[in-house]
């Protein structure tokens, strides 16, 4: 079991999560609809109990680029149906209570520590929820997609998931470890807190990794025979990234680098953006302000931050110093006045 899943196990299960990310509370079914309803998708929203006795409504959500994490809870019993959700797919872990889900032939129940549900934007869907709270992670459906297409050499169309996952099986497992790992990281960020582009590609890369090769799905096969083909240019863009961290204090030579990656230089450009989601010089920006940040955190009094830029790379301080703001929320010196402190 992850830490993250350890310490989520470890506080008791009705404990509220990403609770400074609160966009929905409220006790009126109506209210509930419409407010979730813009978050998501239009549904219907109907209690168990014609009074709705009991029905309370809670949604935080904490959003980053193609992707969010959210914690859904309902109390008392209530019905959803969201018919396709078109624009997204839904991750939803169970963390209270129970949720029967219908998925176009699909029927299940789900509940904690044995089955989550994937639901796909195309396949209509409803469920009933009794007394439940949820940790849902929402990925872009073109995102998705466009992956899966390159993934099985296929032009982007359509992908429809297995909607039930198997907690207990190795891919179901990991699956949870990460989205438990990514709701403790935006509750450690807060609101105000950002990922920096290369860790926000790093994450992207994990969440389709755990669908895409994890779960069952109408291109499984597909990617599974296109794999020898699609598997050169992960390898090749991983030496990429090493290459770039190994020599960041070196001005960007695309030549050398596509010769240490293995492929030619279009095609790297093509890769940074389609599995990274940056430029290559938006790659090796944020490698070296990640060194400067570690080495004036462990620097000595009289270091000279100009003189640190220069090795890692850098030959505007300006330019160097505004993105370094952007990044940590301070600037340089600050950053060496807590160390000095």
């Amino acid at each position: 079991m992850s830490a993250a899943v350890q310490e989520m196990s470890a506080r008791p299960p009705a404990t509220e999560r990403l609770a400074d990310f609160a966009r929905v509370t409220t006790d009126d079914v109506d209210e509930a609809a419409e407010q979730i309803g813009r978050i998501f998708c239009p549904h219907d929203l109907k209690p168990a109990q014609a009074r709705a006795s009991g029905f309370s409504a809670r949604h935080n959500c904490a959003a980053f680029d193609g992707f969010s994490i959210n914690y859904v809870a309902y109390g008392g019993t209530v019905s959803i149906d969201p018919g396709c959700l078109e624009r997204f797919f839904l991750v939803q872990i169970p963390l209270t209570g129970s949720a029967h889900i219908r998925a176009g032939a699909s029927r299940f129940d789900a509940a904690p520590v044995r089955t989550a549900s994937l639901l796909s934007p195309t396949i209509p869907t409803q469920m009933i929820w009794r007394d439940c709270a949820q940790a849902i992670l929402l990925l872009d459906r073109r995102m998705v997609e466009q992956r899966a297409a390159a993934l099985s050499g296929r032009a982007a169309g359509a992908v429809e998931f297995d909607p039930a996952i198997d907690l207990n099986a190795p891919s179901g497992r990991h699956l949870q470890a990460s989205l438990a790992e990514l709701m403790l990281l935006a509750e450690h960020l807060g609101p105000s807190g950002r990922l920096s582009p290369a860790a926000m590609a790093g994450w992207r890369e994990v969440l389709l990794d755990h669908l895409l090769n994890g779960q069952r799905h109408g291109l499984s096969d597909a990617i599974r025979t296109f794999s020898g083909q699609a598997e050169r240019l992960p390898r090749a863009l991983r030496a990429a990234r090493d290459y770039l961290a190994d020599n960041a204090g070196e001005p960007l030579d695309l030549s050398r680098l596509a010769c240490a990656s293995g492929i030619g230089i279009r095609a790297l450009q093509l890769g940074f953006r389609r599995h990274f989601g940056v430029s290559i010089s938006e790659m090796l920006l944020d490698v070296r302000l990640a060194g400067l940040h570690t080495r004036l955190a462990q620097a000595p009094p009289d270091v000279s931050i100009t003189d640190i830029a220069f090795e890692l790379g850098f030959t505007h301080l300006g330019r160097m110093a505004g993105a370094y703001r952007e990044k940590f929320g301070e600037t340089p010196s600050a950053t060496l006045r807590r160390r000095m402190s």
